[in-house]
């Protein structure tokens, strides 16, 4: 369920700015909501989303909620993309090294 819910989370645009917004830094809801032209309560709507899924975290500091990023949070959808990847690469070489097989065979 935890995939089902980061993949929904992450469909909606806002909430993809809202992640590149807190990679690197623990910023309050305020700054969050000021890169955006949506109203705060819609801002937090989606960071409440986005902390339900796990893929950020919340702190409190004073009357302030300040947001950080979780990338363990995405780690399952990473590890669905890796192996669907590399299962494609891995029929796409067998592929290139058949072709390359036979152009040698009907060389000989």
């Amino acid at each position: 369920m935890a995939v089902e819910q980061a993949l929904r989370a992450i469909a909606e645009p806002s909430r993809r700015k809202i992640l590149l917004l807190v990679q690197d830094n623990e910023l309050p809801a305020g700054e969050i909501a000021s890169h955006f032209e949506i109203t705060r309560p819609a801002i937090s709507q989606h960071l409440r989303i986005l902390k339900n899924a796990g893929l950020v975290t919340e702190r409190r500091e004073g009357t302030k909620r300040l947001y950080r990023a979780r990338p363990e949070g995405l780690e399952e959808i990473r590890e669905f993309l890796n192996d669907f990847w590399e299962g494609r690469l891995r029929l796409l070489t067998n592929a290139a090294e058949s072709e390359k097989r036979r152009k040698r065979d009907d060389d000989s």
